[in-house]
């Protein structure tokens, strides 16, 4: 499969603090030799904003599209509408990435995307890490990486927008990210499931978030965290997203 064109979508709600570090990640990544001759797009969707993230936003360089809804699903799809029509190729040549303004991709990210999108996979759904200095860290990593088998590939139960991917074709096929507050990248991973599109889940390209308690969307991954401190340490820890 050969792929002219990538668009990289991030969605923010006041995050003018943690995105210029974001979109620096994001930088770095679009510059791997894994993406020579590719053409990479960043578009930063700045929904219901009260700070600069737009203005930090365009000063590193990424478009940007504005929006009043307060609706993760909605602020991701149009990230990705605005992507596809201003890049102007076909669907089945450009491959969609996500992640969020408070998280950073590591510099092999998009290249990965690539190298399994041109083995026949059509999404890679990816694996989060929290800061080393965090406390919550070793709990959150027990828990997360309950189901890891001690060895061979872990096809692990967890979708995160923050570390995914798709192709334009097969995103456009199932109608894209749904108008959720939360949960949109459950529900589109499972749509292309449900319509036979191939999908990886591995853990072998993960993505550093933020680990703050007062996150963006309510029930979202800052929720999840929250919820690390009053489980008991033997309670088993669901798909998150």
């Amino acid at each position: 499969m050969r792929f002219e064109a990538v668009a990289v979508v991030v969605p923010a709600h006041d995050e003018e603090a943690l995105l210029p570090a974001a979109l620096e990640a994001v930088r770095t990544a679009s510059g791997h030799p894994g993406l020579a001759r590719v053409r990479v797009l960043t578009v930063v969707v700045a929904d219901a904003c009260r700070d600069d993230t737009a203005r930090v936003a365009r000063a590193a360089g990424a478009a940007v599209v504005t929006r009043d809804v307060r609706n993760p699903g909605l602020a991701r799809a149009a990230g990705a509408a605005h992507a596809l029509r201003a890049l102007g190729t076909a669907a089945e040549h450009v491959w969609i990435a996500t992640t969020d303004a408070d998280s950073e991709v590591p510099p092999q990210w998009l290249a990965h995307q690539l190298a399994r999108a041109r083995e026949g996979w059509e999404a890679v759904v990816g694996t989060v890490a929290l800061p080393f200095a965090s406390p919550l860290t070793h709990l959150h990593r027990a828990r997360y990486e309950a189901t890891r088998p001690p060895s061979g590939a872990w096809h692990h139960p967890h979708v995160h927008g923050a570390n995914l991917g798709v192709t334009a074709a097969a995103y456009l096929a199932v109608g894209g990210f749904p108008p959720l507050s939360v949960g949109e990248d459950q529900a589109l991973i499972a749509a292309l499931r449900r319509g036979g599109h191939r999908v990886l889940a591995t853990a072998a390209c993960p993505v550093l978030t933020s680990a703050r308690l007062q996150g963006r969307a309510h029930g979202g991954f800052a929720d999840h965290l929250t919820s690390l401190t009053r489980r008991g340490p033997q309670e088993p820890q669901n798909a998150i997203d």
